[in-house]
């Protein structure tokens, strides 16, 4: 079945052009909101050729379609639906979950779409981790004295200009998303972290003074800061609506830019930027507390309920912390603690198909065990382990296991958002046979209390 004929079934079983109220795409699902739910025939979807499983969780039908797949199979369901969604008669605004769901769900809309260029420079920081390695450049009879100074400012370039630049990523991503000009929430974005003003960096680290206005507002460049460029995105975004509602439209074009770049700036640096940058600093410093409990306690919770996260939808607000976490230091705690509960998931979900008798079960096990160990965990969990329940509840006690240790011997990755085998490469330093032995650890602990005590076969039918 082409890309083409799968998206056509899709918009067909969920209820034709008329049910579909929007439609987004994270890594791995084809996110759809519909104005009946009713109206989807979940099982005949799940029987299509290429999907893995498909769930309703705060207000989307996620339909699970794999990585490259579903930008395809998505860009096609735009092809479709993009013309008919602004013309149709279906209602265009439908409410699903409660508050803290759709404050998540945000979350998601905004730092999804830029998460693919962080991954990407996590990976230039580790593959220039692993260059610049003495015993590395030791096999080509070369010390780090030997890389050109130019080499090592080209590799600065790829890896310091996604953070450095970060809040115009937030702010363009939020202008976006809330229905402003996404250019207003770009040149935004690049106003807090202007030359003019100090660097946030350099401050931190006693160089520079924070310039002073009214006698008590300190004001610094924001680099690296995501909250203050994520709330002045919407405030921003929100002001420039109501405006193009109330300027004439013979002024418009020179106006509202103007008011909302002159608004939005001032909030920013004056009021939003102090407050939530405390705020943001204060959060992370909290969770960094809580993965250095003693006695590798903080990484055993998280290991063990982290995978909870994903189940009742609100696992993107780690992107913020994660992001947070790669532009204050260059260090992601949370990786290597997660990557424990994906590996975990693949041990569980391989001892079910080995165990299993159907070969329905067969079917959906095996290609979810190589998923969740390529860090893509959503057909292991809905499509086995949450349905038979106590492999997931081993792969729960596998994932603290190995968070346990990732915790001990203070792993760190480099960049954020792949897991399991891809995962790797962000661990090109001494860490790396420590972040195999972690992974190896988490899934042979799941495997094994799957294989004697959390399925059965008597559990299949």
């Amino acid at each position: 079945m082409s890309e083409k004929d799968l998206a056509i079934k899709i918009i067909e079983l969920v209820g034709g052009q008329k049910n579909i109220v929007s439609s987004q795409h994270c890594a791995t699902r084809l996110r759809i909101v519909v104005a009946d739910k009713e109206q989807i025939k979940q099982k005949e979807i799940e029987n299509l050729d290429k999907v893995k499983g498909s769930f309703f969780n705060s207000g989307q039908y996620q339909i699970i379609l794999g990585t490259g797949l579903v930008n395809r199979v998505y860009d096609e369901v735009i092809k479709i639906t993009g013309e008919q969604a602004q013309t149709s008669d279906k209602p265009q605004k439908v409410v699903y979950g409660n508050k803290f769901q759709r404050a998540i769900r945000m979350f998601s809309d905004v730092f999804v779409p830029i998460i693919p260029v962080l991954v990407a420079t996590g990976l230039f920081m580790g593959l220039r981790g692993l260059l610049t390695q003495p015993a590395i450049l030791a096999l080509f009879g070369m010390t780090t004295d030997n890389i050109p100074q130019t080499l090592l400012t080209f590799t600065q370039i790829l890896t310091d200009t996604a953070f450095a630049f970060l809040p115009a990523l937030v702010c363009w991503s939020t202008f976006k998303n809330f229905g402003g000009s996404p250019v207003i929430g770009i040149v935004l974005g690049l106003m807090l972290v202007n030359p003019s003003l100090p660097s946030a960096y350099d401050v931190g680290s006693g160089a520079a003074e924070p310039m002073v206005f009214f006698n008590f507002i300190n004001v610094t460049g924001y680099q690296g800061s995501v909250l203050p460029a994520f709330a002045t995105g919407i405030v921003a975004a929100n002001f420039e609506k109501w405006l193009r509602k109330r300027i004439p439209d013979a002024i418009d074009l020179i106006v509202t830019p103007f008011l909302t770049m002159l608004v939005g700036v001032i909030l920013a640096l004056f009021v939003l930027g102090p407050i939530l940058h405390s705020v943001e600093s204060i959060v992370l410093m909290v969770v960094e507390a809580i993965l250095q409990f003693p006695f590798g306690i903080g990484g055993f919770l998280y290991g063990c309920f982290g995978q909870l996260l994903g189940i009742f939808g609100i696992h993107h607000i780690l992107n913020f912390l994660e992001i947070s976490m790669l532009a204050q230091d260059g260090w992601n705690y949370l990786n290597p603690i997660g990557t424990c509960g994906n590996m975990a998931q693949a041990g569980a979900v391989l001892a079910v198909a080995i165990k299993a008798v159907s070969v329905k079960t067969k079917q959906v096990a095996y290609p979810s065990c190589l998923s969740a160990m390529l860090g893509i965990t959503e057909p292991a969990v809905f499509g086995i382990n949450l349905k038979f329940v106590k492999p997931f509840i081993m792969s729960m006690i596998g994932g603290g296991v190995g968070g346990f240790f990732a915790s001990i011997l203070h792993l760190r990755a480099t960049g954020m958002s792949i897991t399991g085998i891809p995962g790797t490469l962000l661990y090109l330093n001494e860490q790396l046979p420590l972040y195999i032995l972690v992974n190896v650890i988490s899934f042979a602990v799941a495997f094994l209390l799957t294989w004697f005590i959390g399925f059965n076969k008597d559990m299949e039918q």
